[in-house]
């Protein structure tokens, strides 16, 4: 189990962005815009974030 945490913040609305990348900020517990949701560190919610970089802000 990983202790460290990451704050992610929904900044962008997903109007217009693919399904799949909607899926992937749902998957990652994001609801509405600035919504924000503290995560395990695990390189799986690395790779999520990654995909959808342009519609969240996120910090350690």
């Amino acid at each position: 189990m990983s202790d460290k945490k990451i704050n992610v913040t929904l900044v962008k609305s997903l109007i217009g962005t693919k399904e799949s990348h909607r899926a992937t900020v749902r998957g990652l517990g994001l609801r509405r815009l600035n919504h924000t949701v503290v995560l395990e560190d695990t390189p799986a919610v690395r790779g999520m974030i990654t995909k959808v970089n342009y519609l969240v802000k996120w910090s350690v």
